[in-house]
């Protein structure tokens, strides 16, 4: 018989509930490469769209057979590197011990952050390239260039990076050789590859148990319907902590593993709709195509990174034939 008592739905694997601190992703975890190279990407989240392609995949149950699939648009202008960060291991996880800015930096970058007058950046290269021994990992700060796009905004958005590698001479010598480039999405990410997605949800206010926890509504005869029935015993005279109840909701940082990258495309009149996309307009620059959905609104950061969990598939691709640019109006 099926399990009929239901008291709650909302899950413990995203408790608390928190706000994200800020309206783009903070990633902590990166896969292990031996490969030389970045580890993610950002782009901005333009809209979604419906494409058709042919299924390819040998243990699909549509192997051979057109599929029409929801997809989302993400325009990645190209973004350029701000900072080396050097860690250290300590009892208490990975600490900065150094960083080295760069020397060519976007006047753009003093509406997020205060740029140092004076710097000795060829000393600094010095001075750390000899004692490059003493550090567990190299991760690079980037900055995006959303005056690329036509969302009308010019602050820049700061995140940090991993590298790929397995010596931390070969991850300084890469991350030297990027300070003076623009770097594209196509040199990080391949078409056909699959990746994970993070990002930070939409807010949805403050809401009630049935939006929030879905919670059965109670009969029409009750008082009051839309609530819990009951918030615990008399005493001891507390609310336990895992009772749900009224509160914010949304504008959570969320990670969606293994997405399929169904086309890498620099031709923007290729996938911009009539009349452009709801509240953001046209994609002027490189883009993705990723299956599905994805977390948050429009003109929002959404960061991709190479997939950490072994995800089967991978080469696999599907045979892009048709991308819809109907109006979305």
């Amino acid at each position: 018989m099926a399990k009929i008592r239901r008291p709650r739905h909302g899950s413990l694997q995203f408790w608390p509930r928190k706000r994200a601190k800020r309206p783009y992703a903070k990633v902590k975890s990166w896969a292990k490469s031996k490969t030389v190279n970045l580890l993610g990407f950002a782009g901005y989240k333009a809209g979604m769209t419906h494409v058709a392609f042919k299924d390819n995949r040998p243990n699909s149950p549509t192997k051979g057979e057109v599929v029409v699939w929801p997809t989302t648009v993400i325009e990645c202008p190209s973004i350029k590197v701000f900072s080396l960060r050097f860690y250290k291991k300590t009892p208490y996880g990975l600490k900065i011990v150094s960083e080295i800015l760069n020397s060519k930096l976007d006047k753009e970058l003093t509406r997020k952050v205060k740029l140092a007058k004076k710097q000795d950046f060829d000393n600094k290269i010095k001075e750390v390239s000899s004692k490059l021994d003493q550090f567990d990992d190299l991760r690079v700060n980037v900055y995006t260039q959303p005056q690329k796009t036509g969302i009308g905004k010019k602050k820049p958005e700061l995140f940090e990076l991993g590298i790929g590698g397995s010596t931390i001479k070969g991850k300084f010598d890469y991350a030297i050789s990027l300070l003076t480039k623009e770097i594209k999405v196509s040199d990080v990410i391949k078409q056909g590859s699959k990746v994970d997605v993070h990002a930070v949800t939409r807010g949805k206010g403050f809401q009630g148990v049935v939006k929030r926890f879905g919670v059965h509504l109670m009969s029409h005869k009750t008082e009051k319907k839309r609530r819990t029935n009951i918030y615990g015993p008399t005493n001891p005279s507390k609310i336990l902590w895992g009772m749900i109840m009224p509160g914010r909701m949304g504008f959570n940082l969320r990670t969606d593993y293994n997405k399929d990258i169904l086309l890498l495309g620099d031709k923007p009149e290729n996938v911009n709709p009539k009349g452009g996309f709801l509240h953001y307009g046209m994609v002027r620059n490189d883009y993705l195509l990723i299956k599905g959905s994805v977390a948050g609104h429009v003109r929002r950061l959404v960061t991709f990174t190479e997939s950490i969990r072994n995800s089967k598939g991978i080469g696999q691709g599907m045979e892009l034939q048709y991308v819809s640019q109907e109006s979305k109006q």
